[in-house]
């Protein structure tokens, strides 16, 4: 059943076509930040992200190849980036860059292992999901040190096992709303880690983008990813618990793009596409209604957005079309 002769799922060929997409694009990024770091820590750690980006496509590549797969275009270092475009972002900002990209990466990769059925394919993106994790350990480790790190908000140890006594403990806009519980804060302090990192690069991008739709694009962007952290930082503040802290400043003056129009809003899609999910689990984790109900609007919010995203990039055929089922309609009609 495991033999590696068998042909590829369709859940195989997708999640494979994405995740070699998301790293072509990777590689470009990182290769520019390598370019603009001076601490040799940080650069450590951004050639380090480079190397299991390379890995991942020579991996898939290796599958694709054997299928007779034809191998995504994605994206080229030599077509996508300027590589002597001044600094965009400060040296800090790449590690905060990282969590946030590699958390998204982990997600796709540990949802992908239950649909992998050829063992070939099964055990790559295990290896994936296993390179990412120590990769995300050594990088809290590197954000430690450097006083960069913002843990979630302390909390007191409970001093007994207790039990849920009323309904009201699930009400959240009238009476007697309960402080937020544990898995409530958690969600709340990654969704801000993510969109902090967010709203910093759709700043950087907003900046440099030569088309105005996708200038225009960058800008709503932010303005979304703003109102997100507000809602979410507020809910924090009314338990007095802290937020996070916004990485605006780490942003430069510079408006040289040292990434292609194509490249920036193809990432800006992946990382809202990959939004939708954390959303969702702090929502399949809460228990108030008024958090679900604004996570809820988020994932409107954020859906609505990919497809503008993706309309702009339908019109400027900058769209790779993945692997897709038989259209069974055109094949009668073809007759």
């Amino acid at each position: 059943m495991n033999s590696s002769n068998e042909q590829l799922t369709s859940a195989e060929m997708g999640k494979l076509w994405a995740v070699y997409m998301g790293n072509s694009m990777a590689v470009c990024v990182l290769t520019y930040y390598q370019k603009h770091c001076q601490d040799s820590d940080i650069k450590e750690i951004l050639e380090k992200a480079e190397g299991i980006s390379k890995n991942i496509i020579a991996d898939i590549t290796k599958i694709f190849n054997k299928e007779n797969f034809p191998i995504p275009l994605g994206f080229d270092v030599k077509k996508d980036v300027n590589i002597d475009a001044p600094r965009l972002f400060a040296d800090e900002f790449y590690l905060h860059y990282l969590k946030y990209t590699a958390k998204a990466g982990l997600s796709l990769y540990s949802t992908a292992i239950p649909m992998m059925i050829r063992q070939d394919v099964r055990d790559t993106v295990i290896k994936f999901d296993l390179d990412t994790i120590n990769f995300l350990v050594k990088l809290n480790q590197t954000l430690e040190k450097k006083g960069y790190l913002t843990k979630a908000p302390a909390i007191p140890i409970p001093k007994e096992v207790s039990f849920v006594e009323k309904q009201s403990y699930l009400a959240g806009f009238f009476g007697d709303i309960r402080p937020l519980h544990a898995l409530e804060i958690a969600h709340l302090q990654d969704n801000l880690e993510n969109n902090v990192a967010s709203k910093a690069l759709l700043m950087g991008f907003s900046q440099v983008a030569n088309h105005k739709k996708v200038k225009e694009f960058m800008l709503r962007g932010k303005e979304i990813t703003m109102d997100h952290i507000k809602d979410c930082t507020a809910k924090l503040h009314q338990d007095s618990l802290p937020g996070h802290p916004i990485l605006d400043d780490l942003v430069e003056a510079s408006t040289i793009p040292p990434f292609s129009d194509k490249l920036m809003i193809f990432h800006k899609i992946d990382m809202f596409s990959m939004k939708i999910r954390s959303y969702a689990n702090a929502i399949s984790l809460n228990g108030r209604r008024d958090i679900g109900l604004m996570f809820g609007k988020f994932i409107l919010d954020v859906g609505r957005y990919v497809e503008d995203g993706a309309n702009i990039m339908i019109d400027e055929r900058w769209f790779e079309k993945p692997p897709h089922a038989v259209d069974r309609n055109a094949l009668v009609n073809d007759k």
